[in-house]
C-alpha cells in the first residue's frame, strides 16, 4: 500500500508540469484533459494561493512551492515507513 502513495507522489509533480505548461496555450484548460488536470491539480494549488497571491497579479508562485511541499512530504513519508513502520513490522 505505502509502494502506491510513493509512486503517486513521485508522479504527481510532473502531472503538476504538464498542468502548468497548458497556461501558455490558449484555450488548453478547456479541453477534456485540460479539465481532467484542472481536477487533480487544483484542489493541491489551491491552499498555496491563499497563502501566497499572484505577484503583480500574474506571476503565480504557487505552484513552486507546492513542488517544495511535496518532495518534502515524500522524502517525509519514505523516512518515517522505512526507519519507524517498516522495522516494526518485519
Amino acid at each position: 500500500m505505502a509502494h502506491y502513495v510513493f509512486v503517486v507522489l513521485d508522479y504527481f509533480p510532473y502531472v503538476l508540469f504538464v498542468y502548468i505548461l497548458m497556461s501558455w496555450f490558449p484555450g488548453a484548460y478547456e479541453t477534456g484533459f485540460g479539465r481532467f488536470l484542472s481536477k487533480i491539480c487544483e484542489p493541491v494549488l489551491a491552499p498555496f494561493r491563499k497563502i501566497i497571491p499572484p505577484i503583480g497579479g500574474v506571476l503565480d508562485l504557487s505552484p513552486i512551492i507546492a513542488f517544495f511541499a511535496i518532495r518534502m512530504a515524500t522524502f517525509g513519508l519514505q523516512y518515517l515507513v522505512y526507519n519507524y513502520i517498516l522495522p516494526i513490522v518485519v
